[in-house]
């Protein structure tokens, strides 16, 4: 029992690791594609913003100076283009100053003063910054965007765009504007990331918690089939299944799971319950038979019985003989049929006279009875092809039911015409027949109307059970039809 919950946990165990395994993993995936995708906005967002700016410096600076600013710029020129530089650096946060042609900082956002009024024309920051002539040339084709250190000059990675200064077609110089990157990167990733991850924690503790009530909901059919199994290994079947309908359990493969299950389970017990009717049945008919068979022959040898009425006695004997053999007989066929290993032999015969030849081997039964017999003065041939021992068994069972359920006085009709495809025998008695609620379990084997022996009827189920097997070996069909009170009918088809 201990291994069994075990099982159970472990599979309930599983579910939930494997299912918030995967959101978990969900969720990583989309924070880092979220991170990504943030990071490569508020890039393209920086980069822009930089680019508008530098354009922007460019234009002005090249609207104030009219010749080449390396010399004779004004000092009114110098202040307009550094207090340019100082606004827009702390505008958007950056780094903005202009190169000559030699690769020299000649304007920057601290080369004047606080006060705007002192220009030393040296500045402390930017005047060991030397661009180097490719980095220049490029500069001059366009404006151009880019990350990187500058050659080393900025020491972290940077974005980086550069403009031209251009008075018509003449390169003035080169407006730079650089920010770096994780300075202004790293507190709006920091800030993005420390959202998603409380976002990310409570809708996976909220996840666990109906993955969990889902996990338990959806294996509790299978914990409940497991005890329910080991209920059936003990004999007991009275255990089923709850099929429940929900919404995590609405037609889906574990109610058609159930449903197997249970239909499973009735059948067991429909089974378990014949089995235990036919061991009954096959006791008392072989005890009946033996404990007759034992009485007469001992009586017979002790000289109980005198020898004028042995005869009548050992004729009696030979009778139970006779019926132990058929009930042996058809307990084999029945294992032979199920297995597959009783192999059809056909032949041609008249299944009239086969009807014919067994009501004789009635008759003595029938005169007792006064049983009347209709529908052999009207019969014709009917040639069919089939295993003429097995169609015999069936024709025999058919008669042998009707004979004993006929009543006294009673009547027995039989038929037998063919069409094109099949020939159709019918055998119909009078009697109380069948009732409704039980007419379609009469094939089954092991099965029995008289379950209380109310009738003296002899018999353990068997024979309607192996008439249907053989009947449809054949590629036939048996059917019954009854009328409470007044008749039962038994129709079997047989291709021709």
């Amino acid at each position: 029992m201990a291994r069994s919950k075990k099982i159970r946990a472990g599979l309930f165990r599983k579910y939930l690791l494997v299912t918030i395994s995967i959101i978990l993993a969900s969720f990583v995936f989309l924070g880092g594609a979220l991170l990504l995708l943030v990071s490569k906005l508020w890039m393209d967002e920086k980069m822009k913003l930089l680019s508008e700016n530098a354009v922007s410096v460019a234009q002005s600076t090249s609207n104030t100076l009219q010749n080449d600013f390396s010399s004779g710029v004004s000092l009114i020129s110098v202040q307009l283009i550094c207090n340019t530089l100082m606004q827009t650096s702390d505008a958007i946060d950056a780094d903005i100053f202009i190169i000559n042609h030699e690769g020299d900082v000649v304007f920057c956002k601290d080369t004047l003063q606080s006060n705007l009024s002192l220009y030393t024309g040296y500045c402390m920051v930017h005047g060991n910054y030397k661009i180097s002539p490719d980095t220049l040339k490029k500069s001059f084709g366009g404006v151009t965007g880019y990350t990187g250190d500058l050659d080393g000059m900025l020491g972290d990675i940077c974005f980086i765009v550069s403009a031209p200064v251009r008075a018509g077609d003449k390169v003035l110089g080169v407006v730079y504007a650089t920010q770096p990157i994780l300075d202004g990167l790293a507190p709006y990733v920091l800030g993005i990331f420390r959202m998603f991850f409380w976002a990310a924690l409570f809708a996976l503790a909220l996840a666990f918690i109906i993955v969990y009530l889902v996990s338990y909901k959806m294996t509790k059919p299978l914990r409940e089939m497991s005890q329910a199994a080991k209920q059936y290994a003990n004999g007991d079947f009275s255990k089923r299944i709850p099929v429940s309908k929900s919404l995590f359990m609405n037609n889906d493969e574990i109610e058609e799971l159930v449903i197997a299950f249970n239909s499973m389970a009735q059948a067991l017990a429909t089974l378990e319950m014949s089995r235990r009717s036919f061991v009954s049945n096959v006791s008392h008919e072989l005890k009946t038979p033996m404990t007759t068979i034992g009485g007469f022959i001992d009586g017979i040898l002790d000289g109980t019985i005198d020898s004028e009425r042995q005869n009548q006695y050992l004729k009696i004997v030979s009778d139970e003989v006779k019926r132990l053999s058929r009930l042996v007989t058809g307990m084999l066929n029945m294992s032979k049929l199920e297995a597959g290993e009783l192999d059809i032999n056909p032949v041609d015969f008249d299944i009239s006279e086969m009807l014919f030849r067994t009501l004789l081997g009635f008759e003595q039964l029938i005169d007792k009875k006064h049983i009347e017999i209709r529908g052999l003065d009207v019969i014709g041939t009917n040639p069919v092809t089939a295993d003429k021992d097995m169609i015999n068994q069936v024709v025999f069972n058919l008669l042998d039911n009707a004979v004993k359920f006929t009543p006294d006085g009673g009547y027995i009709e039989v038929s037998s015409k063919s069409d094109s495809e099949k020939v159709i025998v019918k055998i119909r008695n009078s009697g109380k027949g069948i009732p409704a609620e039980e007419i379609d379990k009469i094939f089954e084997r092991f099965y029995k109307l008289d379950k209380s022996r109310s009738f003296d009827v002899k018999g353990a189920g068997m024979g309607l059970y192996l008439c249907k097997t053989i009947v449809e070996l054949h590629g036939g069909q048996i059917t019954a039809r009854s009328t409470e009170g007044e008749f039962a009918e038994f129709i079997f088809t047989l291709p021709l």
